[in-house]
């Protein structure tokens, strides 16, 4: 992403509103299974979006992410939401259903998070058959329909993935400004050997990503790998906890109305922060981190990495404790290129604006 771009996107943020348009999905990816349960989350917006436009308006400098499900399945919500409130807008998209919008409304979007697992092979082994190709072709409509904003590859990582070659695949390509990922740890039953995944292939990749991320700064270039550049600006800078914002200036409004800590937290009572109809954002519940990460050492960088997973810890402590040390490697591997960031901003051969990075909370999983 050019500096410019980066530039334009800047300026004092509030709070980030997911916005679920449905718990619909059109896929059923392997780690995922597809759509939301539809008691749980609707696969249509059951609230009157007058009382979205008022929640939304007491908000000085509001960003929506439209989200699902997949949001273009109810793409109508989208376009009559955006008509009414002004905001900068995201969407969390798998990037199968793009020309469901009219292309005046892409063009306003600041960013677009297209779910895409790296190469054709990773892709379409977890997405399925042709759902690669698919998603190319509709980045490629994006942009030739006058897209200007940050094209972000939004990847899943599992047991699949090759971690250097599928983030580099992207990060590489001149199709995206900036790639991050989201491990499918801490719910997922579906690995066979999640250890020997880790030791063999998770954290050589990561080493690589750091090498290869080194190599850029020397040639004067950011690569706009997103936990690489996110975390180095945590550990510079500090940030919020968690990361996402998730519960502190970060909600999700599901379809039927209640408003959550964040999209994945369903079904989880604790996670419900207030109601689209009788909330303000000055009522809605916080919630935060809590238990050992609050005395980690690794705070800083971490943010305690994800809300629902502290609270929820579904493979138990021993199995949280190993996504822990997965991050506090990855961590420690990039806290490696601090010295050499300094070195190329203070020889001017990168411009810092490139580094610091999200601009505002356009969504991406800054801690994977």
């Amino acid at each position: 992403m050019s500096v410019k771009k980066i530039l334009a996107l800047r300026q004092a943020t509030d709070v980030l509103h997911f916005v679920l348009t449905t718990g619909k999905c059109n896929l059923r990816c392997s780690y995922c299974g597809g759509s939301f349960p539809q008691h749980a989350v609707p696969f249509e917006v059951k609230y009157d979006l007058a009382h979205l436009k008022r929640f939304i308006e007491a908000d000085p400098d509001p960003i929506l992410a439209f989200y699902g499900g997949e949001p273009l399945i109810n793409a109508n919500a989208i376009a009559r939401i955006m008509d009414m409130v002004k905001a900068r807008f995201v969407i969390q998209t798998n990037g199968t259903l793009v020309d469901a919008l009219d292309p005046k409304y892409w063009r306003r979007m600041d960013a677009v998070l297209i779910s895409i697992d790296g190469t054709e092979k990773t892709t379409d082994g977890y997405r399925g058959s042709g759902v690669y190709c698919r998603v190319m072709r509709s980045a490629a409509w994006l942009m030739g329909h006058g897209f200007k904003g940050d094209l972000i590859a939004r990847m899943a990582v599992s047991e699949k993935t090759d971690i250097y070659e599928d983030v580099m695949h992207l990060a590489g390509s001149e199709t995206f400004d900036h790639v991050h990922w989201q491990l499918d740890v801490g719910w997922s039953d579906a690995w066979t050997d999640f250890d020997g995944w880790v030791e063999g292939s998770y954290k050589p990749g990561i080493r690589r990503l750091v090498a290869r991320f080194r190599e850029g700064l020397a040639e004067g270039r950011v690569l706009g790998i997103v936990p690489i550049i996110g975390i180095l600006k945590r550990l510079r800078e500090g940030g919020s906890c968690p990361p996402c914002g998730a519960g502190t200036d970060s909600f999700a409004i599901m379809p039927d109305g209640t408003i959550r800590a964040c999209p994945i937290s369903y079904d989880a009572e604790w996670a419900v922060a207030g109601d689209i109809k009788q909330s303000t954002i000055g009522t809605l519940s916080k919630k935060e981190i809590l238990g050992d990460c609050l005395e980690c050492g690794y705070l800083r960088g971490c943010g305690g990495r994800c809300l629902y997973m502290n609270r929820e810890r579904l493979w138990g402590m021993e199995g949280f404790r190993k996504i822990c040390s997965i991050t506090k490697y990855t961590i420690d591997e990039v806290s490696t290129l601090i010295e050499a960031v300094e070195e190329a901003e203070r020889h001017k051969l990168v411009d810092p604006d490139l580094l610091d990075y999200p601009p505002f909370n356009n969504s991406t999983e800054v801690v994977p």
